[in-house]
């Protein structure tokens, strides 16, 4: 295998894993504190209803449900950690795998907050920032939250994998 798909490999494992440790965050939160996980459902309704050209919902909890739309959130759920974790490879380096660092991945992971805040959230009738749902400054500090553990995963699965590969 050549050294660039060998990369592209690992970092499609780091985004996996950084997703799966934000999903475990989320089941801690409800679990601790009662406090509701994303529904990924919502985003696979989103991207249902984009081929027939509809980008944007006043309500997506309002919007008939699509089969399979739960199916696909998750799946583009997933796809979208694993494209974040190739972002940050191609910005930090390849090298950032085999020796990870916290702050380019906490970087990454607090930048890719800006796309739910300012295109999913007001795509699903939630307005910039969650600034039309009744609590607009948790809502947009626990999508902050989610992001920064997204980050911390991004280190913690590239980290896990190179002690693995080094050993």
């Amino acid at each position: 295998m050549n050294i660039e798909l060998s990369y592209v490999l690992i970092a499609i494992a780091v985004g996996l894993g950084a997703t799966l440790v934000m999903d475990l965050w989320a089941v801690f939160l409800k679990r601790a504190f009662n406090i509701s996980s994303p529904n990924y459902c919502f985003v696979g309704r989103w991207l249902r209803y984009m081929p027939a050209g509809i980008f944007r919902h006043s309500s997506i909890a309002a919007v008939p449900q699509k089969p399979a739309e739960c199916t696909v959130g998750w799946i583009a759920h997933y796809a979208i950690g694993v494209i974040f974790a190739l972002s940050l490879v191609l910005l930090a380096s390849p090298r950032w795998l085999q020796e990870p660092t916290l702050l380019p991945a906490m970087i990454l992971g607090l930048a890719t907050v800006a796309i739910p805040l300012f295109v999913m959230q007001p795509s699903f009738g939630l307005g910039i920032a969650s600034s039309k749902t009744p609590k607009p400054t948790q809502a947009m500090l626990r999508s902050l939250m989610n992001h920064a553990v997204f980050g911390l995963g991004l280190y913690i699965s590239a980290l896990a994998i190179s002690l693995v590969f080094n050993a």
